[in-house]
C-alpha cells in the first residue's frame, strides 16, 4: 500500500568477463532482437546474478556492471547493423565485476530486468533500449519470438507518472559554498538538477518537478512543502558543499536522522545547510486537532518508514554514483537535514562533490561532468523505483504485464 494512503487509513481510522570463482554464474548466450521501437538484448545466464547500469555522454554509451559472473562466448555473433548500437565491449571491473559497454549512435532509454527460470529458459537478463520518450513495445523474431504484454483483462489500468521534486540547493542571496576561484554552490548544482529534470521527463512514467528553476532563494521550509504540495513521490536535494579539510573530496549521500547524526562531517554538513529551526513534522502532517499520543505514534510510524525507504534510495543513487565520481563515503550517512523532514516523501541530500577541493570544484562545473551525475542520480532513481513501483505507477503496471510475457 503506497504510504500516502496508508496515513489517510491511520487518520480517518483514529557483461562480459566475469569473476573466474567456482560459485561464478556463466553468461551462456546473447540473443539480440530489432526493430523500428526499440532494440532488446538478452543475456542467457546459468544463474542469479546482480546488475546495475548507468549511462554517460560525449559518446554516447551504456555501461551494465554485472556481479559473480563470467561470459561463455563473445558479441561478435551478434548482427548490430540497422541498430543504434555501434559496439559492444567488456572487461573486468572492480573487484571480480565485469563491465559491459554498449557504444550507442545516440541517446536511448533503458529498461532491464531478470527473469528467473520459466517454460524451459533459465535467468535472463533482458536489456530494452528505445528512443527516449517512446513507449517500449515488443518485437518479434523468427528464432525466439518475444510475446505482446497483456495488461489484465477489464478496467484499464490508471498508469499515474512517478513525481521527483528536485532541489537545486540555495540560490538568489544564498550562493552556498564558494570555490578557490569564485565557483558557486548554488550555479553548479542548478545545472545538474536542470539535466537530471531533463532526463526525467524524457523517461516514460516520469514527471518532474523543480523547486527552482533560475537563481532565487527558496527557504528550507518552503522546499518542503513544494514537495508535498505535488504530491512527490520523491525528493533529491542537490548540493555541492565545502569542508574545513581541503583534502577532502567526493561525492555523498544523506538521508535523514531522527536522532544524532552518524558522523562529525554529516553534522556539519547539516548545520551548514539548516540555517533555520528545523521543521515540525506534526505541522506538515496537519495533526493539530487529533489526539497529542495519537499524532506521535502516527509521525513515528511514518517518519521511521519514511528514512527506511530514503536510506533504500540513498543507497541505490551512492551505487549509481560510485561508477561516475569518487565517494567520499561509501555507505549512506544521517543527520537532521531540514530539507528532508518530509514524513511521508523519501527524501534525500546529495553532495555531488566539494566545491572546496580544486580536483573537485575543475570537475564540478564541466558540463560534461555535470551530464555525467544527473545520468548517475537518474540511474539510481530509476533502479530504485523499478525495485519499489509506487501503487498505480505506470512502472508497477509495466512489472504486473511483464510478468505474463515470457522471454
Amino acid at each position: 500500500m503506497h504510504r500516502r494512503q496508508l496515513l489517510n487509513l491511520l487518520l480517518a481510522g483514529t557483461a562480459l568477463m566475469f569473476p573466474w570463482s567456482v560459485s561464478a554464474a556463466q553468461i551462456r548466450h546473447a540473443r539480440l532482437w530489432n526493430s523500428a521501437d526499440k532494440v532488446r538484448l538478452v543475456l542467457d545466464l546459468s544463474g542469479p546474478v546482480q546488475y546495475k547500469t548507468f549511462s554517460l555522454s560525449a559518446p554516447e554509451r551504456l555501461i551494465i556492471d554485472v556481479s559473480s559472473a563470467r561470459l561463455g562466448g563473445d558479441f561478435s555473433q551478434l548482427n548490430l547493423a540497422d541498430t543504434p548500437i555501434r559496439a559492444i565491449r567488456s572487461g573486468p571491473f572492480g573487484q571480480g565485476d565485469t563491465r559491459i559497454v554498449l557504444d550507442l549512435t545516440q541517446p536511448l532509454q533503458l529498461n532491464s530486468f531478470l527473469l528467473p527460470p520459466q517454460d524451459g529458459q533459465g535467468h535472463r537478463l533482458v536489456l530494452d533500449l528505445s528512443a527516449p520518450g517512446k513507449a517500449a513495445l515488443p518485437i518479434a523474431a523468427a528464432s525466439a519470438p518475444l510475446v505482446k504484454s497483456q495488461a489484465a483483462p477489464g478496467k484499464p489500468h490508471p498508469k499515474r507518472d512517478i513525481i521527483v521534486v528536485v532541489d537545486p540547493g540555495h540560490g538568489g542571496k544564498d550562493p552556498g559554498a564558494v570555490g578557490a576561484k569564485g565557483e558557486r554552490e548554488k550555479d553548479v548544482v542548478l545545472a545538474i538538477a536542470r539535466l537530471l529534470a531533463k532526463r526525467l521527463k524524457r523517461e516514460k512514467g516520469f514527471d518532474v518537478k523543480l523547486v527552482r528553476n533560475d537563481d532565487f532563494f527558496v527557504p528550507l521550509r518552503k522546499r518542503v512543502e513544494i514537495a508535498r504540495k505535488h504530491q512527490a513521490d520523491l525528493f533529491i536535494s542537490v548540493h555541492a558543499d565545502a569542508a574545513p579539510r581541503l583534502t577532502a573530496s567526493g561525492a555523498s549521500v544523506y538521508a535523514l536522522s531522527e536522532g544524532g547524526a552518524t558522523s562529525a562531517t554529516a553534522r556539519l554538513m547539516a548545520q551548514r545547510e539548516n540555517g533555520a529551526d528545523l521543521l515540525g513534522a506534526n505541522t506538515l502532517l496537519n495533526l493539530k486537532d487529533k489526539d497529542p499520543m495519537l499524532a506521535g505514534v502516527i509521525v513515528d510510524m511514518s517518519m521511521n518508514a519514511t528514512i527506511a525507504a530514503s536510506l533504500q534510495l540513498g543507497s541505490t543513487v551512492l551505487e549509481s554514483l560510485s561508477g561516475i565520481t569518487t565517494l567520499h563515503q561509501k555507505r549512506v550517512e544521517q543527520a537532521g537535514f531540514a530539507v528532508l523532514k518530509s514524513p511521508d516523501v523519501p527524501s534525500i541530500l546529495v553532495e555531488t562533490g566539494f566545491i572546496s577541493n580544486s580536483r573537485d570544484s575543475q570537475r564540478l562545473v564541466t558540463a560534461r561532468h555535470q551530464q555525467a551525475l544527473a545520468d548517475g542520480l537518474f540511474n539510481g532513481l530509476q533502479r530504485y523505483f523499478e525495485k519499489n513501483p509506487p501503487a498505480n505507477s505506470y512502472l508497477a503496471w509495466l512489472q504486473e504485464t511483464r510478468n505474463t510475457r515470457p522471454v
